[in-house]
């Protein structure tokens, strides 16, 4: 069965397969420099393949039949790409997938990595930690987008007349008192000692009211050219991590010139906490052809404040009752408020939501700021997606770090950008499996008989270790029915 791959340029890995006496504990340059002369070096033409996403090019093998048409995407890490990058430990949820697909083709003269993945060997940790460190991570960008355009996937998060939201927020995955490296940002503590830390600018596509999300590429924080000092103000949007307010500028409006005009065709609302609702956050998101539901704090936002107190505001309300509960939420509205106080100020509409109980109390509010139209009819909408932003916090960093993906965890730190490659490759591997529950029907069905999603990963990393599976279909088959079916 012809699954998906993806063929590189670059054949390095076929040259120079992996040696599993050689391997030696990763760090030890000198020995490393030795055991893999021709990484010592690297040639220009693995500068070439690091440095673009252009070098790569992803040729899909047509499958048979809904489930392997689908699953083309999943299995996206071919001969070389599986060897040379390592996606498969992520996808697979097991970090000693590798060791385990060893002792399998010991055993029975193949593995896993070579049906479920196209690997013709399987690599070491060492050289795969040396082969990552300086790739550059632009260079997997593609393969999030290719995942988005499998039939079934983007369809569910559609709201606002066919708009996509996109959220937009930051989380720390790397600390440090001792490992760091270029990249790194720092912070002094009170003590006195100075931690070293990564943060990164997620994107993940959410909608309310769906309990799937989809993570873009990420946009990584780095220290300003040429501020040797930075001054670690706690910053709310990063959580945790203490990220200057201008690098988490630059890291929006980064990603924004990166990947808008790929993400302009589906209409996307970009949605964001009070930290992005500021005039050149939203010009860019214009420049891109975005809009914007962003969240507007009263305290931080003196002038839209003062602008709207003691104005007449249109207002809309809806009462619901749930499970015998009364609910009322209330509705307030205005149009072109100026976003600062400046000439040039950018027009925007105001917006605030307030929720009572049955005895009138008020349990929420929050207000936002929006370049899309605000009326009766659209009022309620706008507002379950700019409340739909906290899904990137809770139901992408909080499931990425907790969940099984273990994000914060140091798999490597790497001399140059090995750290963020893993990371991207970790949001990989949750993009596929979010795309293959909502696209493929035998991986749904898998998990559904398993009962919960964590469930159906325990089978998925349990069966692989004992037993070669012919395809992807034969072990999806195995695992819905809790039983090894013959191929």
């Amino acid at each position: 069965m012809a699954l998906g791959r993806c063929e590189f340029v670059d054949s390095r890995l076929r040259r120079y397969p992996p040696d599993r006496a050689s391997a030696v504990s990763y760090g030890q340059a000198g020995e490393n420099a030795l055991r893999f002369p021709h990484l010592a070096h690297r040639s220009a033409a693995v500068h070439k393949l690091h440095s673009t996403a252009a070098t790569s090019r992803i040729d899909f093998d047509s499958g048979k039949g809904e489930t392997f048409n689908r699953l083309q995407l999943l299995a996206y890490s071919s001969r070389n790409l599986s060897k040379r990058l390592e996606p498969s430990q992520f996808f697979m949820g097991n970090p000693s997938f590798l060791a385990h697909q060893r002792r399998l083709e010991e055993g029975h003269g193949r593995s896993n990595c070579q049906t479920l993945f196209g690997m013709s060997a399987i690599p070491t940790d060492v050289y795969i930690r040396l082969m990552l460190d300086g790739a550059a991570t632009a260079s997997f960008d593609p393969l999030f987008f290719k995942t988005i355009e499998t039939a079934g996937v983007l369809a569910p998060f559609q709201r606002l007349g066919a708009r996509l939201p996109i959220a937009l927020d930051g989380t720390e995955h790397f600390c440090s008192r001792k490992i760091h490296c270029p990249r790194c940002l720092r912070r002094k503590r009170s003590h006195g000692g100075t931690e070293y830390f990564h943060s990164f600018l997620g994107a993940t596509i959410v909608a309310p009211g769906h309990q799937q999300v989809l993570p873009l590429p990420p946009e990584f924080i780095v220290p300003q050219d040429g501020a040797e000092k930075q001054d670690c103000e706690r910053n709310p949007a990063f959580g945790n991590a203490c990220v200057p307010q201008p690098n988490a500028w630059n890291a929006t409006k980064r990603w924004l010139e990166r990947h808008g005009p790929t993400v302009a065709c589906l209409r996307p609302v970009f949605l964001g906490n009070d930290l992005f609702a500021c005039q050149p956050i939203a010009e860019a998101i214009g420049q891109v052809g975005g809009n914007f539901i962003l969240t507007c704090k009263p305290s931080s936002h003196k002038t839209i404040a003062e602008y709207i107190h003691g104005a007449e505001l249109e207002e809309h309300r809806e009462t619901t009752v749930t499970r015998g509960k009364r609910t009322t939420t209330i509705y307030r509205w205005m149009s072109a408020v100026p976003l600062r106080a400046t000439d040039d100020a950018l027009a925007v509409n105001w917006f605030s939501i307030e929720i009572q109980n049955s005895k009138g109390k008020r349990t929420y509010y929050n207000s936002f700021v929006t370049d899309l139209e605000v009326t009766a009819a659209t009022v309620a909408e706008l507002g379950a997606c700019g409340r739909a932003r906290w899904k990137i916090e809770n139901e992408t960093f909080n499931v990425l770090k907790t969940g099984g993906y273990n994000l914060e965890h140091n798999f490597g730190h790497g001399k140059e950008t090995l750290a963020s490659v893993l990371v991207v490759l970790n949001l990989l591997a949750f993009a596929l499996h979010t795309a293959a529950r909502l696209a493929v029907l035998a991986w749904r069905e898998a998990v559904i008989a398993r009962g919960a999603t964590y469930r159906f990963f325990e089978h998925l990393r349990t069966l692989t270790v004992y037993v070669v599976f012919q395809d992807w279909d034969h072990l999806l088959r195995s695992i819905a029915a809790a039983a090894i079916r013959p191929p």
